[in-house]
């Protein structure tokens, strides 16, 4: 992917899908096993579910809106170096309709955040390395944002 002549890169491939058309929406990819309904995010390379022992999980998009579970506001990055992106910001989880609850960065006004508060995917911009190719990775923002 493309934009004004630098490459975008998803930070992790396989989390997210990627729109090909300008009305697509981006959604999560999870595993639903076949058998006894279980779903994970991110999805299951091996197709082994571990709630039934049972090899029959198949690939599902997950819903585009949830609510937050919990979140806090990180200050400092984390050591190591790994972490690129900016300080401070927002993280924590939200639950989605499935029953799935999803790690994640919150983008937006952090003051609207809210336990319970209704909150919807977007796909945004981590960082840039030193060549202006952007790192893009899936986040959270509060609808009434």
């Amino acid at each position: 992917m493309t934009k004004d002549g630098k490459m975008i890169f998803p930070l992790n491939e396989g989390l997210y899908t990627l729109p090909s058309l300008p009305d697509e929406k981006t959604q999560l990819i999870g595993s639903k096993c076949t058998n006894c309904g279980e779903l994970f995010f991110p999805k299951k390379d091996k197709g082994l579910c571990i709630h039934c022992q049972q090899i029959t999980l198949e690939e599902v998009k997950l819903s585009r809106q949830g609510k937050i579970a919990s979140f806090t506001i990180v200050l400092q990055p984390p050591s190591g170096g790994f972490y690129h992106g900016p300080v401070p910001y927002a993280y924590g989880y939200v639950d989605l309709p499935e029953g799935v609850r999803i790690e994640t960065q919150f983008t937006g006004d952090f003051n609207t955040l809210e336990i319970g508060g209704d909150v919807e995917l977007v796909i945004e911009k981590l960082y840039e390395d030193a060549e202006g190719n952007e790192f893009v990775t899936y986040k959270f923002k509060p609808l009434k944002d």
